[in-house]
């Protein structure tokens, strides 16, 4: 893929569609308003930056939530902090998982 130049845009970047099953989930049929949309929009960016962070702590910690805790570590989970993130569309409050030892 060539390089983007800087000043430059791309006139179309191809992005994998999102499977209706998940639209489903954030957008009911029907036209929408403005606010509906970034409703939805809002709800979604939520829900992917929590998925990522438990993702993290999974990593991090060596198993998934509902698993069993290896025998060779003493860290668990330990619920959850709210949390505000800055986003382009204003202040996005989230829950970030955390860990006992908090490393």
């Amino acid at each position: 893929m060539p390089r983007k130049r800087k000043g430059e845009t791309r006139d179309a970047e191809v992005l994998a569609p999102v499977p209706v099953e998940v639209l489903d989930q954030f957008v009911r049929e029907g036209p929408l308003t403005a606010a509906e949309v970034e409703a939805a929009t809002r709800r979604f960016k939520k829900a992917i930056i929590e998925r990522a962070l438990g993702a993290e702590l999974s990593h991090h910690l060596g198993y998934g939530p509902g698993e069993t805790k290896p025998d060779d570590t003493t860290n668990h989970r330990n619920g959850t902090s709210g949390k505000t993130v800055l986003t382009d569309d204003g202040p996005l409050p989230i829950e970030v998982p955390r860990d006992r030892q908090g490393v």
